[in-house]
């Protein structure tokens, strides 16, 4: 029996009232926490969803949605399905075929907490999945960040009430069950990064060795518990932090580099830069605040830098953060965080002045949203061919400094609508009929 109850209960994964969504492709895994899930709403006060994703990949996907479909109405839970274009995706951004699928299915469950639809997402993966995650991390030459593995919930939406458990036990679950589930046929494709660590990797291993994958996971729980107790040992008492700058004692740096490093990074997140920050931009610190004449300075990704003054690393973010908008479509007058405002109204005259745009409302699916721009963002031209959003904006020749403040009509990652700039191939108008809209900013 999967006892996800003492898991959730012990990790603080839910909490009263929370809609969780189950991101369920119809496997083994994710039929197994749905069901279970489904079993625990009125024990949890939660009310659970299924979320099937179409990735566009195998010819008979659709399937696989349906049966999802079927198997939420006879848990009892509600089922929302989606498609997404994950080959277009991976080919336009330049990634694997695995990495475009995974960031379209999290673009998805992001909107759906964005909009409020859900509160959390719950995923399937387990202790083979973290001993995978574990060892693709290692290969990848990640430092002790990467050993750690999949936390219990992460970025306080994504939980995995299955960590606790093996394959062999959700299996068993879902025999004692009488739980059906589909089989995707291309786990077997060792093309894939993960499948390959799954099935080669892992399986070499744990013939010589059968409880690799509990030693593995053991091992990422135990460098967790070493990087907590460095963590603990960090006093950043003498740093200094106004607005969006920290400043920190040049006599830190004299400090063993596991601490300080780990200060660094603190100051760097105190301050807003979260991502993007390599081992080149740690030793490029280390050196200036070592060695480095005063006045030198160091950039930093994410429009960072940092200086050397006098007894001080300054450390400056000059990233403007734009404030986000989620605005579901209708016809109004809209208040941006920029000062402009967003006019969408339905018209009869198909001429549109400067700066209007028409287009055919009817066509716009039933979750299209006002936002600005995120990462994986596509846009079909008009008269056709799509573009990454971003490649697009740079022919049209929009400045890098207006690009974050255009606000998108957008369905997941299908951007339809670039207010002030262009109307998708998907929303044109194709007919003479007094049933058109405009968007115009001002």
């Amino acid at each position: 029996m999967l006892n996800i109850l003492e898991t959730i209960r012990k990790n603080n994964l839910v909490k009263s009232g929370d809609i969780i969504g189950v991101g369920c492709s119809g496997g083994s895994d994710s039929i197994a926490l749905l069901y279970a899930l489904s079993k625990l709403q009125r024990e949890l006060d939660i009310e659970v969803v299924a979320i099937s994703i179409d990735h566009s990949i195998r010819e008979n996907s659709a399937l696989d949605v349906q049966f999802v479909k079927e198997k939420a109405s006879e848990f009892g839970v509600r089922f929302y399905k989606f498609k997404v274009d994950a080959p277009k995706i991976a080919k336009e951004k330049g990634v694997s075929l695995e990495t475009g699928a995974r960031e379209a299915r999290y673009g998805v469950f992001r909107a759906l907490i964005r909009k409020g639809l859900v509160d959390k997402i719950a995923l399937a993966h387990h202790r083979q999945d973290q001993a995978e995650t574990i060892l693709m991390h290692i290969f990848r030459g990640s430092g002790s960040a990467g050993v750690l593995g999949m936390p219990y919930i992460s970025e306080n939406v994504f939980i995995r009430p299955l960590l606790d458990f093996s394959k062999d036990d959700i299996l068993e679950y879902c025999n004692e069950n009488h739980l059906d589930f589909v089989e995707d046929y291309t786990n077997q494709d060792n093309s894939y990064n993960r499948n390959f660590v799954r099935n080669v990797v892992l399986k070499e291993i744990t013939s010589r060795w059968p409880n690799a994958v509990n030693a593995i996971v053991n091992f990422g729980a135990m460098v967790k518990e070493d990087d907590d107790f460095i963590n603990k040992q960090i006093n950043m008492d003498a740093c200094i932090f106004e607005d969006k700058t920290a400043k920190i004692p040049l006599s830190y740096f004299l400090f063993d580099k596991a601490i300080m490093t780990r200060i660094f990074f603190n100051c760097l997140k105190t301050i807003g830069i979260k991502k993007d920050i390599e081992k080149k931009h740690i030793d490029a610190i280390f050196n200036l605040a070592l060695y480095g004449e005063n006045g030198k300075r160091v950039s930093l990704p994410f429009e960072a830098s940092a200086i050397k003054e006098y007894d001080y690393l300054t450390i400056i973010n000059k990233h403007v953060e734009i404030k986000k908008i989620n605005i579901p479509y209708k016809s109004g007058e809209f208040d941006l965080p920029n000062g402009k405002t967003l006019i969408v109204k339905r018209v009869k005259d198909f001429k549109a002045k400067e700066g209007q745009l028409i287009f055919d409302y009817r066509k716009l699916p039933k979750d299209a949203v006002w936002r600005y721009r995120e990462d994986g963002d596509v846009f079909t031209k008009f008269g056709g061919g799509s573009k990454k959003l971003k490649s697009y904006l740079i022919d049209k020749k929009v400045p890098l400094r207006l690009r974050d403040q255009l606000p998108v009509l957008a369905s997941g990652n299908e951007i339809l609508v670039i207010a002030g700039v262009e109307i998708s191939d998907k929303v044109k108008v194709d007919e003479i009929l007094p049933n058109y809209a405009m968007v115009e900013l001002i």
